[in-house]
């Protein structure tokens, strides 16, 4: 090499050492010598040492950064942003607080006291240790990120070829040399081939389905990243040739190191779930609820602890009561544990946990657990992986058929109108139907065509005629027997493919009538058609008004969203009338040709006509591979029809960017799928942010790096598990073991139902939360004792409503769950109607709680039950309401009662109101209990009678019944912890009685139930009116 090589590879600035880190040139739209003169090298000699060291002071370490995550203290508080958990802190301090007050005193109760705090801060703890864990493996994808990167690079550097060089020392101005194999270790711009030609696999970095042979001539510079022929990216793989290249960009400001910072944007603004913003919203009114009801409280007792007298018309000789302060203050701290359902936290993570395995059972493994509810109301999928999208399931929402009532027909009695459609939508179809799994007790799976996989489905639904009924069926052990039955009776001997100027496929059949079934769109079938087939059989000329008819019906079904089919036959092929499918036959030289399809299909017999609907999740393709690439591949799985013109629907990820806000909006708005073909990381991002700011919950499949970005911020982020990076997988919320897009859809259904039956038990704790407050509020309204203690009410909150609560979760799933559109993200929890019912049914729960406690206090016998065995004593009304005033009573006694082995008695007589209240506090939380049990048989349907719906379909809730019953009786009978609760044995008369006031829950919400199911229309179209004003 000469001196003057030398010299410009020592040179001794670069561009004056001004040029800023990660300065924008576009080294793919300039020649090779301009790049080597812009980075003052060349390829022959490399950098010289001063150069490295000065330009990597400029640009850095080429690798990337490690983000400081948030400290596990700022972790800690985090999960303690939440308002019930807040309100829960503030009850467990308070608890504390005066328990330590409390135990000054010493005294039996002590223990008691200390118990209820001490639980409350367990489960502040446990939930805050759960979330911590989960927020810690957020980050783990910018890990995965790290390890795709190259660790040695071949570098020339001073005219000598160092190999191994670590891949962090490179600096923008290296000159590399590539083999095939080597992971590109930075962005590069190719400088020379050493061999003919140079293929690099860069789909997980760009979404191309297959390697992408490189040059070195220059493109334009508006050209997006698939374009750049001429550039190499950093953790990309050499899969064929040798090249030199020269590096343009290092660490941070590579392809590679834009997605990773993608991620950590998209990883700071993870929302909540829908559900979690709705327990939070739930979280705010209770606070705001539990602040009037404490405030109304202590007005209400105000009297109690403060008097005072009137002299001149002003108050003076003010009198305070410290105890009885603290007192009432107790019972706001109790009506805090008591509005609070403590338990749900565990119950939905349960829940949660028992969707996991089911879906894990279909191929859906999940890394989140709150992403199985998320999936119940996803609304639109956004796929890059075309490859995966094999089903876009689809149902028959509507049949029309000529002079029929297609709606409801006997089993077994098909007209022939309706036998004629069955068998061409059975023969005309090359779709199939079976169960997945190696036992065949999976989900349903189609193969084919979305459509004709609808129309096989629908031939099941309308079933055989009755003479057909045990025909040449027997033997076949598939799905599809139907079908199978009219595939035998009309058998296939040639196929007229459909294409796009037909718009049909045909099919001919050598059978005894020798019919000439086709399948295609109506306007094109209406057009070769002369007749209609009607209802007996018979064949009528087809003329205007019966065109007109058809047409309307294919109008109406169209502005409905519905994907119409048409249906037709001709009987007359002499052609045909011969051929069995040998091809020396002079017939089949037509079938060779489609130019002849026309003419054989003309003259046609129309049938009838179906409408199909998807299960409502729009999908949305957005892939790195080209325009006409993308587009054959969504036309084969069903994202658009086969001859459907899809200009408005397929733009590059370019042409998408350069729209307006408004014209990007109207596009995504557009109903059914869009494909976004050449679409780079940022694009993908972009389109998911404006889906998700326009109110839709997305889900996001990928399986490359590029996708990373965009799986962390969708709602829900579903990778590959055959074919994902482990990037891709790292940034998801759940991985799809077999790669089939139909796993997504049975996911979705799995989510739906989980979410119905989250919604079930959310419902059933609310209102027992709501029956606690009334309890505790009448309590302190009336004066009377206090009935239940805080710890009573965790004990109930926490153990004894957790059973039935998740057992509501195994509900069955309502059969046409996919059929319904996903529910709206902003979709209420509790309706005003729903809230009405649990206060209706929670005043209840207050009136039979308090009304036992004065029952036991006033009354010998009730209902004809005898209470009067314990030998307690009876009180009035008005003495038990002020009972505060009871040391100023005359002749006051009170005897001693008995409770199971126990003899209770009274040093002072006016302890009967407090420790003499134990056997009327056991009254009342057993009546709490048991109104609970019975009240999670309401809870197993919202509307739905228990004659219609009985507790047997749910096996699972009359288990967790017995099982919450049990644990009352354990803390009931077993001394040390009826100790601890403040309660004692009850006798065979008062469970009698127990359960006489705790039935009639059953029977006030079956009435509730009624008056719902007679006014659902109206509230109904009510909801529908409010939410369209909304919307406007």
């Amino acid at each position: 090499m000469g001196k003057g090589g030398q010299n410009y590879g020592r040179s001794e600035n670069l561009d004056s050492g001004k040029e800023p880190k990660g300065d924008f040139y576009a080294a793919w739209s300039k020649d090779t010598r301009e790049c080597e003169e812009k980075y003052q090298v060349s390829r022959e000699y490399g950098l010289s040492g001063d150069d490295v060291e000065k330009r990597r002071q400029i640009y850095g370490l080429n690798e990337l950064e490690k983000h400081e995550g948030p400290s596990i203290f700022r972790l800690i508080l985090d999960q303690f942003n939440d308002t019930l958990v807040r309100i829960l802190l503030v009850a467990a301090v308070v608890s504390f607080v005066l328990a330590w007050y409390d135990g000054e005193e010493g005294g039996e109760m002590e223990i008691t006291a200390f118990v209820e705090p001490l639980v409350i801060f367990l489960i502040l703890i446990v939930n805050a240790i759960v979330g911590v864990w989960q927020e810690n493996n957020a980050e783990k994808a910018l890990d995965a990120l790290k390890e795709i990167q190259s660790e040695h690079a071949t570098v020339i550097r001073e005219g000598r070829k160092i190999s191994n060089l670590p891949a962090k020392e490179l600096v923008p101005g290296d000159i590399v040399e590539l083999r095939v194999g080597d992971k590109v270790p930075a962005d590069m711009r190719l400088l020379s081939l050493i061999s003919s030609t140079l293929r690099v696999e860069q789909g997980s970095l760009t979404g191309e389905s297959e390697a992408v042979s490189k040059n070195t001539k220059a493109v334009a510079e508006d050209v997006d990243i698939q374009g750049k022929k001429c550039m190499l990216f950093a953790g990309t793989t050499v899969v064929n040739g040798n090249c030199i290249c020269l590096v343009t960009q290092t660490g941070m400001n590579t392809e590679i190191g834009k997605v990773h910072s993608q991620i950590h944007e998209a990883a700071q603004s993870e929302d909540d779930t829908p559900l979690k913003k709705k327990l939070n919203e739930f979280g705010e009114v209770l606070t705001a609820i539990i602040g009037v009801i404490c405030t109304l409280v202590w007005l209400i007792n105000v009297k109690y602890f403060l008097s005072w007298e009137y002299v001149d018309g002003w108050p003076r000789n003010f009198k305070f009561s410290f105890e009885k302060c603290t007192y009432y203050f107790e019972i706001a701290v109790a009506l805090a544990v008591a509005a609070i359902p403590e338990g749900l936290p565990a119950v939905i993570t349960t829940c949660l946990a028992l969707g996991t395995r089911k879906m894990a059972a279909k191929n859906a493994l999940v890394r989140r657990l709150p992403s199985v509810e998320t999936l119940g109301c996803t609304t639109v999928i956004c796929s890059d992986k075309t490859g995966t999208l094999t089903t876009n399931q689809m149902a028959v929402a509507k049949l029309v058929a000529m002079g029929s009532e297609a709606n409801n027909w006997p089993v077994g009695q098909l007209d022939p109108n309706l036998q004629m459609i069955a068998k061409i939508a059975a023969i005309c179809n090359d779709a199939d139907v079976e169960k997945a799994g190696q036992d065949k007790s999976g989900h349903y799976v189609a193969n084919g065509m979305p459509t004709e996989a609808a129309l096989k489905v629908l031939v099941e639904k309308m079933g055989l005629p009755n003479e057909l009924s045990s025909g040449p069926s027997s033997g076949y052990d598939g799905v599809l027997t139907c079908s199978y039955t009219w595939n035998k009776i009309e058998q296939r001997i040639a196929t007229l493919e459909f294409d796009r100027d037909r718009k049909s496929m045909g099919v001919i059949v050598n059978s005894s009538t020798g019919k000439n079934s086709l399948l295609g769109a109506v306007e094109t079938l209406l057009e070769r058609s002369s007749f209609v087939q009607l209802r007996d059989g018979s064949i009528t000329k087809l003329d205007q008004s019966l065109r007109k008819v058809i047409l309307e019906s294919l109008h109406e079904m169209s502005t409905n969203a519905l994907r119409v089919l048409g249906f037709a036959y001709k009987d007359d092929l002499p052609e045909f009338a011969t051929y069995n499918g040998d091809e020396d036959h002079p017939a089949h030289e037509l079938l060779l040709n489609p130019a002849n399809y026309s003419s054989i299909e003309s003259n046609l017999v129309f049938v009838g006509l179906a409408g199909l609907r998807n299960s409502r999740i729009r999908v949305m393709v957005i892939t790195g591979d080209n325009k006409n690439t993308a587009e054959a591949i969504c036309r084969d799985i069903g994202v658009f029809g086969r001859h459907e013109n899809i200009s408005s629907r397929s733009l590059t990820g370019k042409e998408f960017m350069e729209l307006s806000s408004r014209d990007k909006e109207t596009h995504l708005n557009q109903s059914g799928g869009l494909l976004f073909s050449r679409a780079e990381p940022r694009h993908k991002q972009d389109i998911v942010r404006l889906l998700k700011d326009s109110g839709e919950v997305v889900a996001m499949t990928g399986d490359g790096v590029n996708d990373a970005p965009a799986l962390k911020l969708a709602d829900i982020g579903i990778a590959m598990g055959i074919a994902g990076t482990e990037v891709a997988k790292e940034a998801s919320d759940m991985v799809l073991a077999d790669d089939n897009f139909s796993t997504i859809v049975a996911a979705v259904g799995e989510g739906r139902s989980i979410y119905n039956n989250m919604k079930a038990f959310i419902r059933y704790m609310i209102s027992s939360n709501i029956g606690e407050v009334a309890s505790i509020f009448l309590t302190a309204a009336l004066g009377i004792p206090e009935g239940l203690i805080p710890v009573q009410l965790l004990w109930v909150n926490l153990v004894t409503d957790g059973p039935p609560a998740t057992a509501l979760g195994f509900n069955p799933p309502d059969k046409d769950i996919m059929k319904k559109p996903p529910r709206r993200s902003d979709d209420s929890l509790i309706s005003p109607w729903i809230l009405f019912r649990y206060l209706v049914i929670g005043s209840y729960v207050g009136i039979a709680t308090v009304g036992i406690f004065i029952i036991w206090y006033t009354r010998s016998s009730f209902l004809g039950i005898d209470l009067s065995g314990d030998g307690h004593s009876l009180v009035t009304y008005s003495q038990l309401a002020n009972w505060g005033q009871c040391q100023t009573w005359q002749n006051f006694t009170a005897s001693p009662f008995t409770a199971g082995n126990q003899v209770i008695t009274f040093d002072n007589p006016c302890d009967y109101f407090q420790t003499g209240k134990i056997k009327a506090m056991t009254l009342s939380l057993s009546v709490l209990v048991a109104i609970e049990m019975f009240n999670s048989l309401n809870a197993l349907s919202e509307d739905g009678s228990l004659l219609s719906m009985p507790p047997w379909v749910n096996p699972w809730l009359l288990l967790a019944m017995a099982v919450s019953f049990g644990l009352h009786f354990l803390i009931l009978y077993v001394p040390f912890l009826a100790q601890i609760f403040g309660i004692v044995p009850l006798s065979l008369n008062e469970w009698l009685l127990v359960l006489a006031v705790a039935f009639p829950v059953i029977l006030i919400d079956e009435v509730l139930k009624f008056v719902g199911r007679c006014t659902s229309g109206i509230r109904t179209s009510s909801a529908r009116r409010s939410s369209k004003t909304k919307a406007e």
